[in-house]
């Protein structure tokens, strides 16, 4: 029997009663008159938040203590955080969104929301640790901007969710304090870097959260997960106070529950920066005016799109199971109108060997700054170098050490053009390639990874096998592309099935597409419950 953690019954069916209309994320008035929205509010979690405050059916002191109350229920058995928020500081925060509904003042348009934020994103109030010893207890003098623009928007941040150490993983189990767990399976992984936040999403114990994506490390761990995650394009949103790790491949993506969620999120932290010279200055759209509701769709939603199929994400390697969700996936895109076909990408298989050396130089340089000089943990020693080896020693984890020393490796006299110079080069042939597909093509999709969420433990002594699990989406990130992941199915595994994700690849800066083909897809896929199964032992939590 699928029983399920849903959020607070009060939350889950709200009957929507509408938002002004205005510009794009305009920060509405709790006093202006409430008309009809393009989509019902239960399809995302935000706008249903917002609803029953602005309608004083709820109040985000309630709100805020039902979500806690979740929080301290499930994370004994899941792990999701590193740090969570002062629960009376986070109550402090709903009650001053209460008091300003009451006096018929405006609240920003995710009042009330609660957000967990990946540890390698800086937040001034909370240790900032990127899930490593070196950085135990590290408070940063400052937000990062995606952090800022959350809470200039009412946001309440609830927690710092575990990853990888600096993001160098796929499970994470790299991380240096602790092991995430599956919220679908307690014996498996979520994925990774950014396997607490995708967790944390998926188990309910916030509405939305943030991560960061190099070269897959959104995309995955929601597939695994199954929510939604959003790689945006490289520039589209800031990368001030993400902790690097590969700079020319970092984004910071997001994490919802539904694609309508994910959007009204990446809309809220895109933007030029004049902190980051590598950020956009593009005029960021209103992705929620790309959302209607299903009852408005016609019989083909999405008549004439043409989507190309990655015939190399569909070959040997990959799992059944996986295969035939994605084909399934592919079937109820052709129902909804589009034109599939299957596309070749011979410069695919390329892309991982040369992203691992990409990745690896780049964090072999930008980790050189953990020296337990500037700040972090310090060994004691009389002597610098000894101080920087000591340091650094006891400070990172075997994964971070192999990935310095493969970067310095490829970079070294003699080996520079043999592998970074040539790795550069595919990078290169591979935008080509996607370039010359997308032309084509309006979409193109593929899964998510080769395979669901496995056992903890089970790849962590075999790197060579974790790696290869990034094959579905290293590519995009070297391409610079946005990519969207959704849950599409199921295979066996589990007590009631593990979540597959179907990965939907566009143009560059094109977002809004794909927020609107996920949107509708998401709508009319039936069938399917992607709630994991109720935690039997958490203490009577319950539908």
């Amino acid at each position: 029997m699928l029983s399920t953690i849903q959020p607070p019954r009060y939350l889950s069916r709200f009957p929507l009663r509408g938002r002004t209309k205005s510009r794009p994320f305009h920060i509405l008035s709790s006093v202006q008159p409430v008309t009809k929205t393009a989509f019902a509010a239960d399809q995302s979690q935000i706008l249903s938040i917002r609803d029953s405050l602005l309608n004083r059916h709820l109040s985000a002191v309630e709100l805020t203590h039902s979500y806690l109350n979740r929080l301290k229920q499930t994370e004994p058995h899941i792990n999701c955080f590193l740090h969570i928020s002062d629960p009376d500081k986070v109550l402090k925060q709903a009650q001053d969104i209460d008091d300003k509904i009451k006096r018929n003042e405006e609240v920003g348009p995710l009042a009330g929301v609660l957000v967990a934020i990946k540890d390698n994103i800086c937040t001034v109030d909370m240790p900032s640790t990127g899930g490593s010893y070196i950085l135990e207890g590290y408070r940063p003098p400052f937000d990062a901007t995606a952090v800022k623009r959350l809470k200039d928007f009412g946001a309440i941040v609830v927690g710092k969710t575990n990853l990888d150490e600096f993001g160098m993983g796929s499970t994470t189990e790299a991380s240096a304090f602790k092991v995430t767990a599956n919220p679908w399976d307690l014996s498996r992984v979520p994925g990774g870097s950014s396997g607490g936040s995708a967790a944390s999403v998926s188990a309910r114990q916030c509405v939305v959260s943030l991560g960061s994506d190099t070269g897959g490390s959104v995309r995955q761990p929601a597939s695994f997960c199954g929510v939604v995650g959003l790689k945006p394009t490289y520039g589209r949103v800031s990368r001030f106070g993400l902790m690097a790790y590969a700079s020319s491949l970092d984004v910071i993506g997001c994490f919802g529950s539904s694609v309508a969620d994910t959007g009204i999120l990446l809309h809220a932290i895109s933007g030029h920066d004049s902190l980051d010279a590598t950020s956009s200055k593009r005029e960021v759209p209103d992705f929620t005016s790309q959302f209607t509701s299903a009852s408005s769709l016609k019989s083909r939603p999405l008549e004439g799109l043409r989507v190309g199929l990655i015939r190399e994400t569909v070959d040997a390697g990959v799992d059944s199971g996986v295969k035939s969700a994605i084909q399934g996936a592919a079937a109820h895109l052709e129902q909804l109108g589009c034109v599939l076909k299957e596309v070749s990408l011979p410069s695919f298989s390329l892309g991982l060997p040369a992203y691992y050396i990409l990745a690896s130089s780049e964090s072999s340089s930008n980790l050189s700054r953990y020296d337990g000089v500037r700040y972090g943990n310090q060994a004691s020693s009389d002597e610098l170098n000894a101080l920087y080896e000591e340091s650094r020693a006891k400070g990172f984890g075997s994964e971070v050490k192999m990935r310095i020393l493969m970067g310095t490796y490829a970079l070294s006299a003699g080996y520079y053009d043999a592998y970074y110079k040539r790795a550069q080069q595919v990078r290169t042939i591979i935008r080509k390639s996607f370039k010359a597909a997308l032309d084509e093509n309006d979409i193109l999709i593929s899964p998510a990874a080769p395979s669901a969420a496995y056992k903890i433990g089970e790849k962590k002594n075999d790197p060579l096998a974790m790696y290869a699990g990034d094959i579905m989406t290293v590519n995009v990130n070297l391409a610079g592309l946005p990519a969207l992941v959704l849950p599409c199915g199921f295979v066996e595994g589990g007590a009631v099935g593990l979540p597959v994700g179907l990965q939907i690849i566009g143009a560059a800066f094109d977002e809004e597409k794909l927020v609107k083909v996920g949107h509708i897809f998401e709508q009319t896929l039936e069938g399917y419950n992607f709630v994991p199964p109720l935690i039997t032992d958490v203490g009577g939590a319950s539908a």
